[in-house]
């Protein structure tokens, strides 16, 4: 086999945000076994995520870009861009979440999730994809989730913020559909990050239940599977829909969701 057929990425930039762990990092590690070198940015264990994508035989640099700033979006694509070279792969994956009632939400908190979870995607599009387009390819590659189709109690604005994703995904596609730049979006149902594991673990310990049986109480009217996505499953979706089997995949939404939204 040749090295683009075993590393197809071989010589693309890709940006993860919010990649220090969980999906993000999920993601980052397979475009870099894809051969893609990685722009890491997110507030986790900096060092461990870097040193995971470095063992992979890329380029690697982390960028701390607070999502909430456009100005400091603009810098951490201006410095990844000088750094690795111009953003071939964007991947919109930071994202926050908190729980309350509509009429007890606070408003600071309502502020951050949309900024964090929407509009930095659309920051991080506007000045990536007039680049991509100049290049001839790019792919993008937006994080919704399940709660891009259905609600949830407690979880108004991010709940506002995945549909937005998704439309702000098709609408970028749209005006994308004679360029070689696609925009698409993932939609994740419940994922087995290092968060949710601390979930489980608490859950089984409180009510003295295997792991087996924790899991199923979580996931129990949600995921019909009763199995949780992994990062890696996402991960190799998005390498899939940088490859070429996926160029007129334009405004698609992937549900990775055990079933959750074919109920």
């Amino acid at each position: 086999m040749t090295e683009r057929t075993l590393r197809p990425l071989a010589g693309r930039t890709a940006l993860v945000t919010g990649s220090t762990s969980g999906i993000g990092l999920g993601i980052a590690t397979a475009l870099a076994q894809a051969g893609a070198n990685i722009v890491l940015n997110g507030f986790g264990d900096v060092s461990e995520a870097v040193a995971a994508i470095e063992c992979l035989g890329v380029e690697v640099m982390y960028q701390g870009a607070d999502m909430t700033r456009p100005d400091e979006i603009a810098n951490m694509m201006g410095e990844a861009a000088s750094t690795l070279g111009p953003i071939d792969i964007l991947v919109n994956n930071a994202g926050i979440q908190f729980v309350a009632n509509v009429d007890e939400f606070p408003v600071e908190k309502w502020d951050e999730i949309i900024a964090i979870n929407l509009s930095s995607s659309f920051h991080t599009m506007r000045l990536g994809i007039p680049v991509m387009r100049e290049r001839g390819w790019g792919r993008v590659i937006n994080i919704a989730s399940v709660h891009g189709f259905v609600g949830s109690v407690g979880k108004s604005a991010y709940v506002a913020a995945k549909h937005g994703i998704i439309g702000l995904t098709k609408v970028a596609a749209l005006e994308n559909a004679h360029a070689g730049v696609t925009v698409n979006a993932i939609c994740p149902g419940f994922v087995l990050t290092p968060l949710v594991q601390r979930q489980v673990d608490a859950l089984a310990q409180r009510e003295a239940l295997t792991q087996s049986e924790a899991q199923a109480r979580l996931l129990v009217g949600k995921q019909p599977s009763g199995q949780f996505v992994r990062p890696e499953q996402i991960g190799r979706t998005a390498v899939f829909l940088c490859s070429d089997a996926a160029t007129e995949m334009r405004g698609s939404t992937i549900q990775i969701d055990g079933g959750w939204t074919a109920q």
